[in-house]
């Protein structure tokens, strides 16, 4: 079986070599070359041909989103970016995912070497799953919403979700690809829309950054959970990175708990934690949806939550960026609809509308 061919492109001389190491070490991959600026990295995709890039972002010459920019138009392929954990590394990072990475690792500000070592069975899964990633053209980012006429994929009536919103919840999972996937569903939102509950993988320091970047973009507010706080409608809570993210009953309201507490299935946060969570708390008024991403996590909590009465959806294959978890939930029977990304926000704002509408027929 051929190995994966990776470029290495870092300004850094340590981290090249450290990074080449790791790569070295797997039994599947094999760095073909180092890059230490972007010019030079061009160069050398034309001439080796790898499968996967690792890029930087803060570079000579040309930094690693313009590069980026220019790679994505001009000769798509899997990129990882490495960037350091800072805020302003988390911004770029986010509009690196805009322009078509398929994922990040975060590059530990001090410690360098000791810290690219401990992060090797991160980095390496990153580049396999990269290196397998479906890629789809990047969707422009919208402007700002205005308040103005909604999309043409949610209702026409902005009340239309009122009656019900306080009752329902609707929770999303996701991974790789999972940042862009879960913007399009948010984006389709009325402001009037139940709350949600979001669990994407994420490292500590990014989740602040992603939740403002949605809240931007969306007429919902979107902001990272805090413990304690009560889940409203028109809103939506990420769980915040390196804490584990979950819901709670108390009387007729939900609320949010996020706590320090150990990874489930590897991930903190975990899908798992939230649905699990969802089944038992919300039940017949859950609604769950599994996004792009690696691996299984949450497969088996979908699944109770769908015994427990939610209805639930999974992106489909061809839309995904990595087919896993959608994939495992649908093997462990917890989906009721598998639908392309864009169809799913539809689907489920129709599917709200004529549960309101029931509801409307019985008072």
């Amino acid at each position: 079986m051929a190995k994966i061919r990776v470029l290495v492109v870092d300004d850094s001389a340590l981290v090249r070599s450290l990074l080449a190491e790791i790569i070295n070490r797997q039994s599947d991959m094999t760095c073909v070359g180092a890059a230490n600026d972007p010019l030079v990295a061009r160069e050398m995709i034309r001439e080796l041909n790898p499968d996967v890039v690792t890029l930087d972002v803060e570079m000579p010459r040309m930094d690693g989103i313009d590069f980026l920019g220019r790679l994505m138009r001009l000769r798509p392929m899997p990129v990882v970016m490495v960037s350091t954990l800072t805020a302003q590394g988390a911004e770029v990072t986010l509009r690196a995912l805009e322009l078509g990475a398929v994922d990040f690792v975060a590059k530990p500000r001090i410690g360098l070497a000791t810290g690219l070592q401990e992060l090797a069975s991160e980095i390496v899964e990153k580049v396999r799953v990269a290196s397998v990633a479906k890629f789809r053209k990047p969707a422009p980012v919208p402007a700002a919403p205005t308040g103005a006429a909604a999309p043409a994929s949610t209702p026409p009536r902005s009340g239309l979700l009122g009656r019900v919103s306080t009752e329902k919840l609707i929770c999303i999972g996701a991974s790789t690809g999972g940042t862009e996937a879960i913007r399009e569903v948010l984006v389709a939102m009325p402001a009037d829309a139940p709350a949600i509950v979001i669990t994407q993988h994420m490292p500590p320091g990014f989740t602040t950054s992603f939740a403002a970047r949605l809240n931007g973009l969306c007429r919902i507010t979107v902001k990272e959970a805090q413990h304690g706080e009560r889940v409203l409608p028109g809103h939506a809570y990420i769980a915040p990175g390196g804490r584990q993210f979950r819901i709670e009953r108390s009387g007729a309201n939900y609320m949010a708990v996020v706590e320090d507490a150990p990874p489930v299935n590897r991930h903190r946060p975990s899908v798992e934690v939230l649905f699990l969570s969802a089944a038992a708390a919300v039940g017949r008024n859950a609604y769950g949806i599994m996004l792009t991403g690696m691996g299984n996590d949450g497969a088996r909590a979908m699944r109770e939550m769908r015994d427990k009465g939610s209805y639930n959806y999974a992106q489909d294959e061809a839309s995904c960026v990595v087919f896993g978890m959608p994939k495992e939930a649908i093997a462990h029977g917890a989906v009721d609809e598998v639908l392309p990304l864009n169809q799913i926000a539809p689907a489920l704002l129709a599917k709200l509308g004529s549960a309101t509408e029931r509801l409307h027929h019985r008072i």
